[in-house]
């Protein structure tokens, strides 16, 4: 099952779990480890605000850790050390604010198997790309075709008819110069639906393969390329921000916006502390608009400032360190003009009261325990941090969807909005129910389907594949010579979960910087990401709360654990936030002001 903010077909939650960061383990750790000699460890260590960040590293080099990476924008240092303690005698160190393990070390891979799939890789690229665009595009292009047409599997995107999005592509599909990162598991650049927008030169993997919870390392170093999806979490998101409107499959959101992989989850679906703050401090510095985050940061489903009463000191120290280092993250990118757009969950609770969490932490698998909740001191991050929209998820009746967490304190900054993430028992007593089409459909990567058994080796759909949703699509590329031509194929799967719907309002705020950015002297064309946010709160769709407040779930086969209530008003709620999500009204209006 995969780990992230999306629910599996049936609605079962899976959410992202995992361990503190992965980051990239160094050569001689990886032979170390593959060959039995002594075991290195990995740590975070987080300078306090005014530290020099390479100095700290200097200092703990010259202890006998082996630095890995330094980021100077929040001053986060990634060693290696195979002193018992090291920890704690870090945080003893003067300019430490803190630090606690970071990950393990992965293993050698096996270099027969690393050229074979490297190969694979590049074969697979050049025989799925006939019209990708290496690298960025001219900055200065027009905009793209007004009134277009849809494209083939468009009539089954329930979720873009919901927020609007065709009236607001009548006059605006995005600005070829505004840039979204995509934070997740990776995205197929190759995929014939995707490649068209897909930005090479930009794009970044911060994730190492990790062989205990990603299987057998695929490529060199155990990193795999920046155009890569082994999970489909990724491509799926990033199809409903963007995918292309050229005779082929389905459109995004916006259409015609730069789409910028900004990895940070692994293979399994685990979002790691370190990868996820070099993933938002680089789209900052790279002049990525909007980026869009569904999962959480493990190991912890909510991490508390000095732990939960049953965690342990080290346990603490892990949390404190996730919440700073997050928090500094968060703020680096508002600050460098990012809009971050988050799922707000699955887990069918109200955010501003969780209950016992069980699931933490989550990694390594057997280690979890019960811990006691404050809503005061606890954050379920990114999507509580600071500067961020969090999106709940509505089923095609526009119902909150069963999985989907809600808020009860208004005033907490937890929703913001709501949008369509798919729901399969939604439409009770008609012929919808309990169907495929109640899901969001988008982009997939070929090899994902092959290795799930949903696609064949011949490239056929399989009886399980059918069984899902899933679905193929192919048109004739003509060559250079307009002679002849290559037939693409691009392959598409349902999904549900916040997952599904925090992309569709990060592409809504896409299309609100295409629609109302301007150039910024040197730093080119944007938008200040709190204007966005006053243009997407603004113009969102107001929906009441259900009658009687209360929306019971046991009609469809729910317990009682999914009774959720909703206070609010039409303006603002805790089921709906501002209201969904509106492409057209940001596009019209893009005035407004957030309640």
């Amino acid at each position: 099952m995969r780990r992230s903010r999306m629910v599996a077909l049936t609605g079962v939650v899976a959410l992202a779990t995992g361990t503190l960061g992965a980051v990239a383990s160094t050569a001689s750790a990886h032979q170390a480890a593959a060959t039995g000699t002594t075991e290195r460890t990995s740590y975070a260590v987080l300078a306090k605000e005014g530290t020099d960040a390479r100095a700290l590293a200097q200092r703990l080099q010259q202890a006998g850790a082996t630095v890995t990476s330094v980021n100077t924008d929040i001053g986060l240092v990634s060693v290696d050390s195979t002193r018992a303690g090291f920890a704690a005698s870090a945080r003893a160190l003067s300019g430490v604010a803190a630090a606690a393990k970071d990950g393990v070390v992965g293993r050698s891979p096996d270099a027969g198997k690393v050229a074979d799939r490297e190969r694979a890789h590049e074969q697979d690229v050049a025989a799925r790309t006939a019209d990708h665009r290496d690298g960025r595009v001219d900055d200065k292009g027009p905009k793209g075709p007004k009134a277009p047409k849809a494209d083939p599997l468009d009539s089954l995107l329930w979720g873009m008819d919901m927020i609007n999005a065709p009236q607001a592509h009548r006059t605006e599909m995005g600005d070829r110069r505004v840039r979204v990162g995509i934070m997740d598991t990776g995205v197929d650049g190759s995929h014939p639906d995707l490649a068209a927008n897909f930005d090479r030169r930009l794009s970044r993997n911060f994730t190492t393969d990790m062989p205990d919870i990603d299987g057998p390392c695929e490529y060199a170093s155990c990193v795999d390329p920046a155009d890569h999806d082994d999970n489909g979490h990724g491509t799926h998101v990033a199809g409903t921000i963007g995918a292309a409107m050229n005779g082929l499959g389905v459109s995004g959101v916006a259409p015609n916006v730069d789409l910028v992989n900004v990895r940070a989850g692994q293979d399994s679906g685990y979002f790691f502390l370190t990868p996820t703050v070099k993933a938002l401090t680089y789209s900052g510095d790279v002049g990525i608009d909007v980026v869009n985050m569904s999962f959480y940061v493990d190991p912890w489903a909510y991490n508390c400032r000095g732990g939960a009463p049953e965690d342990t000191p080290e346990q603490a120290a892990e949390q404190d360190l996730i919440i700073q280092s997050m928090t500094r993250a968060l703020n680096y990118a508002h600050r460098k003009g990012v809009t971050l757009v988050a799922a707000l969950g699955n887990n069918n609770e109200d955010i501003s009261n969780p209950r016992t969490d069980t699931s933490s932490p989550d990694y390594p698998g057997g280690t979890e325990h019960p811990r006691t909740i404050d809503n005061a001191t606890c954050l379920d991050l990114p999507v509580e941090g600071p500067h961020v929209l969090g999106v709940s998820a509505l089923g095609p009746s526009e119902r909150k969807a069963d999985y989907s967490n809600w808020a009860t304190d208004l005033r907490s900054g937890e929703i913001e909005v709501s949008a369509p993430g798919g729901w399969y028992r939604d439409g009770l007593g008609t012929d919808t129910y309990r169907t495929n089409g109640n899901l969001i459909l988008s982009t997939a990567p070929l090899n994902v389907m092959q290795d799930e058994g949903q696609v064949d080796a011949d490239g056929n759909i399989t009886p399980l594949g059918e069984s899902l949703g899933t679905m193929k699509d192919c048109r004739v590329v003509k060559g250079h010579d307009h002679k002849g031509g290559q037939e693409v194929c691009g392959y598409y799967q349902y999904l549900q979960g916040t997952s599904m719907a925090s992309p569709h309002a990060a592409g809504v705020a896409a299309l609100a910087v295409s629609a109302h950015g301007r150039q910024q002297g040197r730093s080119g064309f944007g938008l200040a990401p709190d204007a966005v946010r006053a243009i997407v709160m603004g113009t969102a769709t107001d929906h009441a709360c259900p009658a009687g407040g209360v929306q019971s779930y046991t009609d469809v086969g729910r317990s009682d654990l999914y009774t959720a209530t909703c206070v609010g008003t039409p303006r603002f709620n805790g089921f709906y936030g501002a209201g969904i999500v509106n492409a057209a009204g940001v596009v019209a209006r893009g005035h407004g002001h957030a309640d």
